[in-house]
């Protein structure tokens, strides 16, 4: 299965999954995002490259809560094993819902083989819980400029302060 197919699965996965995040949310309560407007989260997962391998991959996401539609962050990823390559992206977090949050941005990703332009977009679902924490499932495409697209699979434990 290629990049695009693995894409293609999983989006439909976290879809089907969230009627039952939202009934999980309704029981938590969501987060006051005016009283916390900045989040920060740690990011867990794969990446995955259709030519060059795959690698676990551990990050850091920063957002501002600018309004209740848009967020703006910056992330910085790495990803070892065969990628060996390291992420930086500003990006925005389009709130479709409190919960569901598609993220787009722009940023570079540097290897020892070269440096790329990239741009993100990402579909995630955040579930809220007492006291601010969050925990996201998320799927990125990144698409690089004169090389492979790569696939992250990933979850992100976050805070709202």
């Amino acid at each position: 299965m290629n990049c695009t197919s693995h894409l293609v699965f999983s989006c439909i996965a976290l879809e089907a999954a969230s009627p039952i995040a939202s009934a999980n949310n309704e029981q938590h309560g969501a987060i006051d995002h005016k009283a916390h407007p900045h989040h920060l989260s740690v990011i867990v997962g794969n990446t995955d490259l259709d030519n060059e391998g795959s690698g676990f991959t551990l990050g850091i996401d920063y957002e501002y809560r600018v309004n209740d539609v848009l967020g703006l962050g910056v992330v910085a990823e790495y990803a070892r094993g065969d990628l060996e390559a390291w992420t930086y992206l500003l990006v925005a977090d389009i709130h479709i819902t409190n919960q569901r949050i598609l993220q787009v941005g722009p940023g570079t990703e540097y290897t020892d083989k070269h440096d790329l332009f990239v741009a993100r977009f990402v579909t995630l679902y955040e579930f809220e819980f007492e006291g601010g924490w969050t925990l996201a499932p998320q799927i990125h495409y990144d698409y690089h400029d004169g090389g492979d697209d790569a696939i992250v699979y990933g979850v992100a434990l976050g805070m709202a302060f």
